[in-house]
């Protein structure tokens, strides 16, 4: 009996590379594999014609359904709705833009297929650009040393788990949260393998600099206490800087007699204290916001409707 893999592939207004991902996909799995693989398209809130051109294409050599999102929720909570709708044995994520190549899929499935529950595609090198490079590697740096020690220098996109995994995410859907590090904290058994990041081919990047920022502060906010120790450490030594300097003022003030009091210095003092605090209080309110948008339990994400494309119906 053959195991069956999901891939769950999340897209937004790729219609420039759904004709090339379609192919690539249908030619990867012409050849004989030790897995039956289910494709979940998830259409994260799209403006173009991709869902139109997903429905409309030829699917081959694989089973296939497509899951709407009623928005744009973003690519964690559309991953987070292909994993509660995969019925495969081991679950995979695989990007439309096709970067990652997809022979990772039979990496993966070798390592899990052996006793590995969670197995990690760790990038090796990129093709990418500059400012792409600096992000990823400044990203990995801060959480490694600040959030979770295990995380690999080189980051990861891909990865694939069993059901094991997958039920503990289907019970903690958590909204504003990165489901990587989520699988990452886990503790089951994991295992790495390393690849060559390609170049897109076409289309246009849709990672963009919001949506960097977005997941630098979900990250830290979600798993790491190193913002409210930022707020804590900061506050002591602006503490001991002030009682210095007010040492220092004092006794030239009785012994030399010598300082002259001016405006400029005590704008410069405040401007510096009022920043530092503003800063503090925008990290509380970070986590105050997260905790009430937590407490409200609203969707993560809304699935309008799921396409199933082997039976041509609608679930």
């Amino acid at each position: 009996m053959k195991y069956k893999i999901s891939i769950i592939i999340p897209f937004l207004n790729e219609e420039d590379n759904i004709l090339f991902l379609t192919e690539s996909l249908s030619s990867f799995f012409s050849a004989e594999k030790a897995y039956k693989a289910e494709i979940l398209f998830v259409d994260d809130g799209s403006k173009d014609k991709s869902l139109q051109l997903l429905k409309t294409i030829k699917h081959q050599n694989y089973d296939c359904k497509i899951i709407s999102l009623s928005k744009n929720f973003g690519s964690h909570a559309a991953l987070r709705a292909g994993i509660l709708n995969a019925t495969g044995d081991f679950i995979c994520f695989i990007y439309a833009d096709l970067q990652d190549p997809l022979s990772l899929i039979d990496e993966l499935y070798l390592n899990c297929s052996h006793g590995t529950d969670i197995c990690w595609a760790t990038r090796e090198a990129t093709e990418n650009g500059f400012v792409e490079r600096t992000f990823s590697k400044t990203y990995s740096f801060l959480m490694k040393k600040y959030a979770i020690a295990s995380y690999p220098h080189n980051g990861f996109d891909i990865v694939m788990f069993n059901t094991k995994v997958q039920n503990c995410l289907n019970q903690n859907i958590e909204n504003n949260s990165s489901v990587f590090l989520q699988i990452l904290i886990l503790g089951f058994k994991q295992d790495t393998i390393f690849y060559k990041k390609q170049a897109r081919k076409k289309g246009k990047s849709k990672w963009t600099i919001s949506k960097k920022i977005k997941l630098v502060v979900d990250s830290f906010i979600a798993f790491s206490y190193a913002p409210i120790r930022f707020v804590t450490l900061t506050g002591i030594f602006l503490f001991v800087i002030g009682l210095l300097w007010t040492i220092y003022i004092v006794v030239r003030k009785f012994t030399y007699n010598d300082l002259e009091s001016g405006w400029p210095a005590l704008v410069s003092i405040l401007t510096i204290g009022f920043g530092i605090t503003n800063i503090s209080l925008g990290i509380i309110a970070e986590y105050l916001w997260r905790t009430l948008d937590s407490s409200r339990k609203r969707p993560v994400f809304i699935i309008t409707d799921i396409f199933d494309i082997k039976n041509n119906e609608q679930i």
